[in-house]
């Protein structure tokens, strides 16, 4: 499903410059071409700015196309000698060499140096609990004006940082559970918090959770993606597991989340309505932190299976068993929204190329991307 929008001819109707539309709605001028051009999908702050603007309403602006734009496919690429037994839904990445266009599919776990701005000398008080740190730096403080500091446990972030990047900005993302993100915005270390926590009596997603836990109106609540969350099994199944019930047969290992992480809390849930004792479930203590680490545990046989995202599946070509879709969210603190990173992030998320890559990854539903649910 694409947005067509009457931007551009809406706007010179009423004899709006682009330039001028652009600083009275607070984004640059080139945001403005690509709405018009179809590129980039506003999300619902600047859809309603650009209507009080031009006195029209924001269905005037922009509709829904049913028939979505066909996917391009290309059937001459030659799978790279060595890849172990690529398989359907795996990602790959594309290059041209000579008059072959070759496919590889990127290493899950990078085996590189990582990227650093800094050496710890003195881990000081820091190392058991939030305390000061020495740090030799390799970089002048100046050049990280232009970062987020994101917490979260969806690997879809990634692709996030990737198109933020074309436009300046650099998303510093460290691995958290759902339970600790939020936790680390409420002190105040992180610009983002990402959260899939479903409260157990309403079935909602992560609003509950928010508000116990902040103050009212000081955060936002924006919309990242739906996702399908379920089970993450071998290839072929060979432990035929079809349910979480399963989780308890003789001769089923699995691989846990961390407390706090909403896969963790899920489980527990369903293994409550069922009456089995976690006691019961071999390898509940075996614990994995993150979706894409999950995942890896049953790539490699130290688990039959995990709860994880499609898309951490897919990443490693494992088979899925779908449970449920939710919410993944981005918490943000309020007095944050404004800032000029902050609004390259926002509007990222209404970008059709950024949607359109996610969305390829499998298993995520970006209709919600940008949308404001507090």
């Amino acid at each position: 499903m694409t947005v067509q929008t009457n931007l551009a001819e809406l706007r010179q109707k009423r004899g709006v410059g682009a330039a001028d539309l652009a600083a009275q709605i607070g984004v640059t001028r080139q945001t403005v071409y690509s709405i018009e051009a179809g590129s980039y999908v506003p999300n619902t702050l600047v859809a309603l700015r650009i209507a009080s603007v031009l006195g029209v309403r924001v269905e005037d602006l922009f509709q829904l196309e049913q028939e979505g734009q066909p996917a391009h496919y290309a059937d001459h690429v030659e799978i790279l000698p060595g890849e172990p037994d690529a398989q359907p839904g795996q990602p790959v990445q594309l290059c041209q060499v000579g008059k072959h266009l070759v496919a590889a599919c990127p290493e899950p776990l990078t085996w590189s140096l990582p990227p650093a701005d800094g050496v710890l000398v003195d881990a000081g008080r820091a190392a058991k609990s939030r305390g000061k740190a020495k740090v030799q730096l390799l970089h002048d403080e100046k050049e990280l004006g232009n970062r987020l500091m994101v917490a979260g446990c969806d690997p879809g972030i990634s692709v996030l940082s990737r198109h933020v990047q074309r436009a300046g900005i650099e998303l510093v993302v460290v691995s958290r559970n759902s339970s600790l993100s939020l936790d680390l915005l409420k002190q105040g270390l992180v610009h983002v918090a990402g959260t899939h926590l479903r409260d157990a009596a309403t079935g909602e997603s992560n609003l509950p959770a928010v508000r116990r836990r902040f103050p009212s109106q000081s955060v936002a609540v924006i919309g990242f993606a739906l996702w399908e969350e379920g089970i993450v099994v071998a290839r072929g199944n060979p432990k035929s597991i079809r349910e979480i019930a399963d989780f308890a047969r003789k001769g089923v290992t699995i691989v846990n989340r961390e407390p706090g992480a909403g896969c963790r809390l899920m489980l527990d849930s369903h293994l409550e309505q069922l009456g089995i004792a976690p006691a019961s479930v071999n390898g509940y203590g075996q614990i994995a932190l993150g979706h894409l680490p999950a995942a890896w545990h049953v790539s490699t046989g130290k688990a039959d299976c995990c709860i994880a995202t499609k898309a951490a599946a897919r990443v490693f070509g494992l088979d899925f068993i779908p449970l449920l879709s939710e919410r993944y969210d981005l918490v943000i603190r309020k007095s944050d929204l404004d800032s000029t990173a902050m609004q390259v992030l926002l509007d990222t998320l209404g970008r059709a190329a950024f949607r359109r890559e996610l969305e390829g990854l499998g298993g995520y539903d970006t209709r919600a991307a940008g949308n404001r649910f507090a």
